[in-house]
C-alpha cells in the first residue's frame, strides 16, 4: 500500500510540474518555467532545440509578439519507475497574435503533446528531456470588436496578472 501511495504522490507531483510550466509560459514568468527543468535539461520544441536557458531566451523573445497565450491541459499519462518517469501531457495552446499592417489579429491554436522524461533529483521532480509533438494546428482571424470588455479583469502576461494577487509564497 505504501508503494502505491508513493506512486500516486509522484504522479501528482509530475502533473504539477507540467501545470506550473504552462502557467509560467502563459504569464511569461521565466523563473517559474526554469524551476520546472533540471539545469542540464534539453527541450526540443520544434522551432527551438537545445538547453533550458536557450529555450527561455527563445521564448522570452517570441512570446511578447502575442497578445496572449493560454495552455489547456487534458490527458496526462505518467509512468513512474523509481527516480525516472515518462510523462505525456496533451494540450491545446491558443496564441492571439497582434493586428499589424492592416491585418486582423489571429487566433493560432495548436494541439500538442509534451513528451517528457522526468527525473527526481534531491527529492524533486523536474523535466530532464522534453519533446513537443505537434498533432494539428489552425489559424482563425479575430473579428473586429472581439477584445475584452472595459469592465473585465483582463489577464496580463506578467506578475501583475490577477492570479498573483492571491498567491501564497
Amino acid at each position: 500500500m505504501e508503494a502505491k501511495l508513493q506512486q500516486m504522490l509522484d504522479e501528482a507531483e509530475i502533473r504539477r510540474v507540467h501545470i506550473r510550466y504552462c502557467r509560467g509560459i502563459d504569464r511569461m514568468d521565466w523563473d517559474l518555467v526554469r524551476a520546472c527543468y533540471h539545469p542540464d535539461a534539453i527541450d526540443r520544441h520544434g522551432a527551438y532545440n537545445g538547453d533550458v536557458e536557450g529555450f527561455i531566451e527563445w521564448a522570452a523573445e517570441l512570446l511578447p509578439n502575442f497578445e496572449s497565450t493560454q495552455h489547456f491541459t487534458g490527458n496526462q499519462y505518467v509512468e513512474v519507475h523509481g527516480d525516472l518517469a515518462f510523462a505525456e501531457h496533451y494540450a491545446r495552446a491558443s496564441h492571439r497574435t497582434k493586428p499589424e499592417d492592416g491585418k486582423p489579429a489571429m487566433d493560432w491554436v495548436v494541439n500538442i503533446r509534451y513528451v517528457d522524461r522526468m527525473e527526481r533529483r534531491n527529492g524533486e521532480w523536474r523535466i530532464a528531456d522534453r519533446v513537443v509533438v505537434l498533432d494539428s494546428q489552425r489559424s482563425d482571424p479575430v473579428p473586429d470588436g472581439q477584445t475584452p470588455l472595459g469592465n473585465s479583469n483582463v489577464g496580463r502576461r506578467d506578475r501583475q496578472d490577477p492570479s498573483y494577487q492571491y498567491q501564497i509564497i
